[in-house]
């Protein structure tokens, strides 16, 4: 496609840029008024402690879905969750055609049928190293190596340069399952030219190389075998290669393997529809295993990141109807512990340590884990490959990004740019630069409705679990006389020996009654102006009591 004077080359981050997780990236060609997009991944981050309730975050997709209509494509890097997530949610507000390889597809569909979306969505399987041509935009993947079956980064060629789009990567020499890097790929790229580099950042404050899956293979074949009794190992499900290594150490050392939580049976399928996972022994399921001795058997499991709802959480609970582990048993952490997560995962482990379980974690253990990002001598590595004008950090927190730029200069980077979701970089023409700043921001998924971030329900949940909340109910009669009531009930609020809560509602219900009779006739008739007087003189009459004010809810009936 020829350009014209007045096109420009944009990169649009609406997720992933100053934070880990939720990608949402877009590639914008042509001139201002008529741009046409491609995304790049449409990830998903997790709610936490701040978000009661919400345990899936979405990216704010209002930008794209108003410019639906010049839209060519989303293309997916990999498939894991801040990669993939968000596409059965929204793609229902972009209805753009999807490119995956076949592991990814195969995750997605699964995600697409769950939505009813499976037939809809319209999804084309792209080999790896495959070619895609999107308008403007001619695609190529590049294999990586990653924490996932097939990793990609992107080739984006246009008319007024190429940017190499790495996704999530690492250098892994023996990845043990898929290729390993294709360096000379990335290095014709260089020798061709590459504008700008979009590249992840997650490990740029750690030194030397992440390692490689062949090590941690290493490392547990002879760990399980020190161990007696059940055993059961955790990691990332999405992590194949972890989970045939976990597998095949097992294996070595007499165990058969069972896998714990739906994520590792999706995952599992997955890897051997694409032809990886071959020559193990097949997977007992939990009615097999118990005709095995407890040293006989490995239990594969999904919650290493003290997930409520995962397998190792309901077996540290007592709770799983299959599973479980007491005193001379061990449990493997093959994970890392995500910014975040501390505290779950603390407990998790408390709960299992508390069993009797003897634990293994990274701390103790260095070998049983290795990350899936770059460190920085093989980020100074892809740089010397690609050698970029543009640096554009991603993938990271503002922390990250400002350190991943400082390192480009350091390595003779000729410009650099850190955007925030939402800041519209120009690559080209002319130097990198900031030139516009769409909406961004967060979707919450609360009880399986999108909302918008911070909504009403949020903020009283918030509300209410910090301060505890308050019922009244009053009945008045024909005539706007109290005729029952007022009744308070109270949730989550204290009480002490020398002030019990009954006489705490007894006094409370004064405050309403007082608060009634207070209103001139006219007002009494009005639902509103009760119901508001009541609330007022509760929430004054808390803040006395707790130095607080809870959440008041307040019901009048009529008799």
């Amino acid at each position: 496609m020829p350009k014209t004077k007045d096109d420009e080359l944009v990169f649009l981050p609406l997720g992933g840029s100053n934070e880990i997780g939720m990608n949402f990236n877009l590639y914008g060609f042509g001139p201002p008024h008529d741009r046409k997009w491609i995304v790049v991944d449409l990830g998903i981050t997790f709610g936490d402690q701040t978000t009661p309730g919400v345990e899936v975050i979405l990216p704010d997709p209002t930008f794209m879905e108003e410019n639906a209509d010049r839209l060519l494509g989303i293309v997916l890097t990999h498939a894991h969750e801040d990669h993939i997530g968000a596409v059965a949610w929204l793609w229902p507000r972009f209805k753009a055609p999807i490119y995956a390889t076949p592991f990814t597809a195969f995750i997605l569909k699964e995600k697409l049928r769950e939505a009813g979306l499976v037939d809809e969505a319209e999804i084309t399987i792209v080999p790896l190293g495959g070619k895609i041509s999107l308008g403007p935009f001619e695609l190529e993947l590049i294999t990586l190596t990653h924490s996932i079956p097939e990793p990609n980064g992107l080739a984006i060629r246009t008319p007024l340069g190429t940017i190499l789009h790495t996704g999530d990567w690492k250098i892994d020499p023996d990845p043990l399952l898929g290729a390993i890097t294709d360096q000379d790929a990335i290095r014709k790229l260089g020798d061709e030219g590459v504008l700008a580099m979009v590249c992840d950042s997650t490990n740029v404050f750690v030194d030397g190389h992440a390692g490689s899956e062949a090590e941690v293979r290493d490392t547990l074949i002879p760990l399980i075998g020190t161990l007696k009794g059940k055993v059961a190992v955790a990691c990332f499900a999405s992590n194949v290669a972890r989970m045939d290594s976990i597998a095949r150490a097992a294996e070595a050392n007499g165990r058969r393997v069972v896998l714990a939580g739906r994520s590792m049976h999706r995952m599992s399928s997955a890897a051997k529809s694409v032809g990886l996972m071959e020559g193990l022994q097949p997977f007992l399921d939990d009615s097999e295993a118990k005709k095995f001795p407890p040293d006989k058997v490995l239990y594969l499991c999904t919650g290493s990141q003290g997930e409520g709802r995962a397998a190792l959480s309901r077996i540290a609970d007592g709770t799983h109807p299959h599973v479980s582990l007491g005193a001379g048993d061990a449990c493997v952490f093959s994970s890392r512990v995500i910014p975040g997560n501390e505290i779950p995962i603390r407990n998790l482990q408390d709960r299992l340590a508390d069993r009797g379980v003897r634990l293994y974690t990274e701390r103790d253990h260095p070998g049983i884990h290795v990350s899936g990002h770059p460190c920085r001598d093989e980020l100074a590595e892809m740089y010397r490959w690609a050698r970029p004008e543009i640096s554009v950090p991603t993938h990271g927190e503002r922390r990250h990004l400002l350190e991943h730029a400082a390192f480009a200069r350091d390595l003779q980077v000729p410009q650099q740019v850190t955007p925030r979701n939402g800041d519209m970089v120009r690559l080209a023409p002319g130097r990198a630069a900031i030139i516009d700043e769409v909406p961004a921001g967060r979707l919450y998924v609360d009880g399986g409705m999108v909302t918008v971030e911070n909504g009403d329900a949020l903020r009283e949940r918030r509300h209410a679990a910090s301060n505890g909340m308050l019922a009244v109910s009053v009945a008045l009669d024909g005539n706007s006389r109290i005729a029952s009531g007022p009744q308070v009930r109270a949730l989550g609020l204290p009480s002490e020996p020398d002030y019990p809560l009954d006489d705490i509602l007894d006094d409370l219900a004064d405050e309403a009654e007082q608060a009634i009779a207070r209103l001139k006739g006219e007002q009494r008739d009005v639902d509103e102006e009760v119901e508001a007087a009541i609330s007022r003189a509760i929430k004054k009459a808390s803040q006395r009591i707790w130095g607080r004010r809870p959440v008041v809810e307040t019901t009048v009936l009529r008799l």
